[in-house]
């Protein structure tokens, strides 16, 4: 199976007042066609920027930009920025973190809905606003014609979510990026949306991006994860293999936070003690040194590089989980 983008070496810095903030170091990543790839980290970790990076929505003089990524056998860190932007829609699109900032708040869904065939697929009146009924049908939004006249602030939280996917669906595109999608959605809703993304990627043969700070949310909604972590990749594999023989200690404390419905009332949640390392200043040795469970002081000074466990599984520890030899 080929990949639909490969990432290579991706580097991203911005230039702050305090120095260059590195945000995204050194990363490597496959996507093949038709698979859906969770991406997990905390807030902060680089998932987000990494994503957006990827796809050539990060401008600007203050941004910092090495490396490679080969979208559909075109490279895309030498195209010029229109040429990117021409991929968009009918290539690659993204689905925001909150639908109600993302859409247009003075603009009917039937007129935002609308725009994307029209201009990428030029398609008259007529044919878009078929397009646009077609796709509220698709997303499992009932009485698609009437929803055509809503303004965003009629809809709940999941029926603007459900625009957003249509939005992004509007022109077929091969890969889709979902951007934390079910953000502020009760439980209930966020599986139905999560449900509706895999049916959909299944449906159309899409591939799919997944970026999310919960481990749980991609165990049944991925085909492979990679955990990031100080902006680095420490820890990547088939989900089952992930879930099943995870080698990484912050890999091991993000599954550890996910609430438990077993748990006793009351019972405090397990968190993840300390915070990221400060992107201006990054330590000499394992980023997750200062807080993990397991740190020997070979983690405190020397940087790990991404070991091949096999199977497609790398990960990024000097004492993986079940390695024995030197804990304490």
């Amino acid at each position: 199976m080929s990949a639909i983008l490969s990432i290579r070496k991706l580097v991203v810095n911005f230039e702050t007042p305090r120095g260059l903030l590195s945000a995204v170091r050194d990363v490597s990543l496959e996507i093949e066609q038709g698979s859906s790839v969770g991406i997990v980290g905390e807030s902060g970790s680089g998932k987000t920027v990494m994503s957006r990076a990827a796809m050539g929505l990060l401008s600007g003089s203050t941004v910092r930009r090495e490396g490679t990524v080969m979208f559909d056998d075109k490279e895309l860190t030498a195209m010029r920025a229109d040429e990117v932007r021409d991929q968009f829609g009918t290539g690659m699109a993204m689905i925001f973190q909150d639908p109600m900032t993302a859409l247009n708040p003075v603009r009917r869904i039937g007129s935002q809905l609308s725009e994307g065939p029209r201009v990428r697929l030029g398609m008259d009146k007529k044919a878009a606003r078929a397009r646009s009924i077609e796709l509220l049908s698709l997303v499992r939004i009932p009485d698609p014609e009437a929803m055509l006249n809503k303004f965003p602030f009629q809809l709940s939280g999941g029926m603007r979510q459900r625009v957003m996917i249509a939005i992004a669906l509007a022109c077929k595109p091969k890969l889709l990026f979902a951007d934390e999608p079910t953000t502020a959605l009760d439980v209930t809703v966020q599986a139905q949306i999560l449900q509706l993304l895999s049916d959909l990627r299944r449906e159309m043969n899409m591939s799919m991006v997944l970026v999310t700070h919960d481990l749980g949310v991609v165990a049944n909604h991925t085909d492979f994860v990679a955990v990031m972590y100080a902006g680095e990749i420490v820890e990547q594999a088939p989900t089952t293999e992930l879930f099943s023989n995870m080698k990484m200690p912050y890999t091991e404390a993000l599954l550890k936070s996910i609430p438990k419905i077993d748990s006793a009332s009351g019972a405090r949640m397990a968190v993840i003690e300390g915070r990221l390392p400060d992107p201006t200043d990054r330590p000499s040795g394992c980023g997750f040194a200062a807080r993990c469970s397991y740190v020997q002081d070979k983690c405190r000074t020397e940087h790990p590089p991404l070991v091949d466990a096999g199977n497609g599984h790398l990960y990024r520890c000097w004492y993986p989980l079940g390695h024995t030899i030197g804990r304490k």
